[in-house]
């Protein structure tokens, strides 16, 4: 087989745009392909998608975990490629692949067999609990191929090849908002299956997904799977380096949607309005973030290349270049959403009393959202360089200290509500934000490549 040219030859000539735009459609069909189940059950009932909700947000922490091996391997493979020694990056991927899979496996594993222990710790009203539980015994179950295709994607944007992981979610998106519509709406006279058939259809929309990833990924980085066994055998301290620098990097991740189940499970207790409001907003700020988090992203890929070439400079001056894009892309968004909240909160819904809730967390946004940039983009470039523990210490110490405990406060003892909890989110992100911002300017990540001499 010919070798395929690589992408990538001086990491100073990539360009933001180039790099960016393709992940910013694929996040855009990521979200489309949750908010379809979203939209689809609404006409079916709001306690399915309060449910489903629910279950999401709780296999979201299993999927910020798998944040350990695809986190690493992205930081890893980039420095190793920016620093030209792609056979290492090739290896590095491989093992990054099957310690992805035997990690998945463990994780669908408990979701199986402890669903609903675990939902139990979220649903306070528990007719709720079948449309949950239905929804982690299919998805959560298979939830391993999610794991794959995590790392998979990781290890194809790495190397520059941003444009397979958007056909591979466009494919996804279809495939799964036809099979929704099939078994929510019973057409072609199938009977309505309800959550069981969705979580059937996003199941297997993933497992198509990663069978078209693993495709491209053979035709792209060709004896990607074969390089494992070749002279040394399976490089196990490859999987020790993989960790060291993951599980820091996605530490941060996990701490924050930990955070964000103690939240659920709080709003939860405000009651079922108070619960869907949450979740119907939440689907539709990802679109507010779309920008901000496509940008990080892009930019991250840049960043690691950058680091393995030791230019340290135009790492520093491009960083806050790409923060500024996001702090305005942020502001755009959030504002356009607040505008135009009730149009937007009547695709879901008519139910006047959540109007009233979700148009004052939009208002709440256009504040919050610009401080999150803060930290979605400056942790990106952090983690790329290697400086990965700062902000999993920043993060457990204010998301937990400000968020969760002021949350409490101002939502349940101060009788706040909903709103109240999303102060207390408003009041971490900026705090947050602000100290990495002073990590950045103090170039302390200059030390902390990951490439070995």
């Amino acid at each position: 087989m010919a070798k395929v040219k690589e992408i990538i030859t001086d990491p100073r000539k990539l360009s933001l745009f180039a790099v960016t735009w393709p992940i910013f459609f694929e996040m855009l069909m990521l979200m489309l392909l949750g908010n379809v189940d979203v939209l689809m059950l609404s006409q079916y009932s709001d306690q399915a998608v309060a449910g489903v909700g629910v279950a999401n947000q709780m296999m979201g922490i299993s999927i910020t975990m798998f944040g350990f091996v695809s986190a690493g391997a992205a930081i890893i493979i980039s420095q190793y490629l920016g620093a030209k020694k792609a056979e290492d990056a090739k290896r590095f991927s491989m093992v990054a692949i099957i310690l992805a899979l035997a990690f998945g496996l463990i994780i669908s594993a408990i979701f199986i067999i402890f669903r609903f222990p675990l939902l139990g710790l979220l649903i306070s009203e528990y007719y709720l609990m079948p449309f949950a539980g239905a929804m982690v015994l299919t998805v959560g179950g298979f939830i391993f191929i999610q794991a794959v295709l995590l790392t998979t994607g990781a290890i194809l944007r790495s190397h520059g090849y941003t444009r397979d992981m958007l056909i591979v979610t466009v494919i996804m998106n279809i495939f799964n908002a036809a099979g929704n519509a099939l078994v929510i709406f019973g057409l072609f006279g199938l009977p309505v299956f309800g959550v069981q058939g969705v979580a059937i259809v996003t199941a297997f929309s993933k497992l198509l997904g990663l069978s078209i990833a693993f495709y491209m990924l053979n035709k792209r980085i060709p004896g990607i799977f074969k390089i494992i066994g070749r002279k040394t055998g399976f490089p196990f301290h490859y999987v020790k380096s993989i960790l060291r620098v993951g599980v820091p990097a996605a530490g941060e991740n996990l701490s924050f949607q930990a955070y964000q189940l103690v939240m659920i499970a709080l709003i939860g207790t405000l009651g079922t309005t108070a619960l869907t409001t949450k979740i119907y907003t939440r689907s539709v700020n990802f679109f507010v973030l779309l920008a901000t988090v496509s940008i990080a992203q892009g930019g991250s890929i840049i960043i690691g290349q950058l680091m393995g070439a030791k230019e340290y400079d135009v790492i520093y001056k491009r960083a806050l270049n790409y923060l500024k894009y996001g702090i305005i892309a942020s502001i755009i968004s959030a504002t356009i959403f607040f505008i135009f909240n009730r149009q937007i909160m009547g695709i879901f819904t008519s139910n006047e009393d959540v109007f009233e809730i979700a148009r004052v967390l939009f208002f709440l946004a256009i504040i919050l959202e610009p401080g999150r940039a803060f930290n979605i983009i400056l942790i990106s470039g952090l983690r790329a360089t290697g400086d990965v523990k700062f902000p999993i210490i920043v993060g457990i110490i204010f998301q937990w200290s400000v968020g969760a405990f002021l949350g409490f406060i101002f939502g349940i003892v101060f009788g706040w509500g909903l709103v109240g909890i999303m102060v207390a989110a408003l009041l971490d992100e900026w705090i947050r934000g602000i100290l990495m911002l002073f990590r950045w300017r103090s170039r302390k990540w200059q030390s902390m490549s990951v490439v070995a001499e």
